[in-house]
């Protein structure tokens, strides 16, 4: 009996094989086109010595093609190639200067990985005498620059005043230094009118509170203020503040103490509203013979002196007045102004009961200096 050939043997009827493949298997440590790059990409990127050179030049400083070029002594297209190497690899960026563009490092904005590694590489690079020669020479660079500017200045020193004006107005000095303000502050300013004052604080600070009496001018500063969510406008005499105790941190009479009819009671009701060391800014006129502004603009009071000023502030409980008159505008038509500032003293801490009472009256029988009754 013939035996048959088992199915194996018979290629043909058992039909074609299917073909095996592997499982497919994605090593994620070594991709290279992933979103994050590598430690390869990064290798990549540092393997040549000249992007190395360059990048240990943009760590330290920004940069033009130009300057690299001068530095580096390489021409133009070979410099230009190397950053472009180094912008796809996220190791640079660039911003528009005019005609050129600046570049620098982006070490900062490395992951960990890069960062590692770039610590590693500016080691070496930075120990290389290519790398100290670029050093020096980026040193006469630097200097270049430097004296572009003083070029500039030695020439346009007689007319800064003007160019910065023309520029940037006259009052942006001004208007940045209230970037010094304690942004938790809550600022009154009193006599607000039209709330200028108030527009210009509100950045820089949690609260403004603006006070006026006429109703007109409320309804200007209300509609000028109606996008500062942190100013409240409210209506009051300066004499009787509706503002609570000791809830300011700071006080601003711009120009309006000259319009009030007692100018130490205003200052006492600014003390009440003022924390413990809370200031008061006032900015007036100082003394002049101008009777007119009484007719015109109904001026009580024909400007302020030190002496006056400083006995008003110490009757209110304010300490430290220091008056400064202010450089005249030159087209200002009105008085010379001043500014003046005053401070509420701290709150005297009140000493425990002791059980020496000799000792403890000695302590307390020396009041703080300049501190009141009712204003400590």
């Amino acid at each position: 009996m013939e035996r048959k050939s088992p199915d194996r043997h018979v290629g043909v009827a058992a039909g074609p094989v299917p073909l095996q493949i592997a499982p497919r298997r994605i090593y994620l440590s070594i991709r290279m086109n992933g979103s994050i790059p590598t430690i390869f990409d990064r290798l990549t990127a540092l393997s040549d010595p000249t992007r190395s050179r360059l990048l240990a030049l943009l760590d330290r400083h920004e940069l033009t093609v130009t300057e690299l070029c001068a530095v580096t002594q390489l021409p133009q297209s070979t410099v230009s190639r190397h950053l472009k190497v180094l912008g796809d690899g996220g190791w640079v960026t660039s911003r528009a200067d005019g005609t050129s563009r600046r570049y620098r490092a982006m070490a900062d904005r490395l992951d960990p990985t890069g960062r590692r590694l770039w610590t590693l590489v500016r080691e070496q690079v930075s120990a290389a005498p290519a790398a100290q020669n670029d050093t020096q020479r980026l040193r006469s660079v630097l200097a270049e620059r430097r004296s572009a500017s003083q070029e500039f200045f030695s020439t346009a020193a007689g007319q800064w005043d003007r160019l910065r004006a023309d520029l940037f107005g006259t009052r942006a000095d001004l208007v940045g230094l209230l970037g010094l303000l304690d942004e938790t502050w809550a600022i009154a300013d009193l006599g607000c009118g039209t709330g200028q004052v108030s527009e210009m604080l509100a950045p820089f600070v949690a609260q403004v509170i603006a006070v006026d009496e006429s109703p007109a001018m409320l309804n200007a500063a209300r509609k000028r203020l109606k996008g500062h969510e942190n100013v409240s406008v409210r209506e009051g005499d300066l004499g009787a503040l509706p503002i609570d105790d000791e809830s300011l941190d700071s006080a601003l009479l711009f120009l309006v103490l000259h319009y009030t009819a007692d100018p130490a009671e205003v200052l006492t009701e600014v003390c009440r509203v003022l924390k413990p060391e809370g200031r008061v800014l006032v900015v007036d006129m100082m003394p002049h013979e101008r009777s007119e502004f009484r007719n015109i603009m109904g001026h009580v009071w024909q400007g302020f002196g030190a002496d006056e000023l400083s006995r008003w502030a110490e009757q209110a409980g304010l300490n430290d007045l220091r008056y400064h008159p202010l450089p005249a505008d030159p087209v200002a038509k009105g008085p010379t102004l001043f500014a003046a500032s005053a401070r509420r003293p701290a709150r005297v801490a009140t000493l425990r009961a002791s059980t020496k009472p000799v000792a403890a009256a000695s302590r307390t029988s020396k009041p703080k200096a300049g501190a009141r009754a009712g204003h400590s």
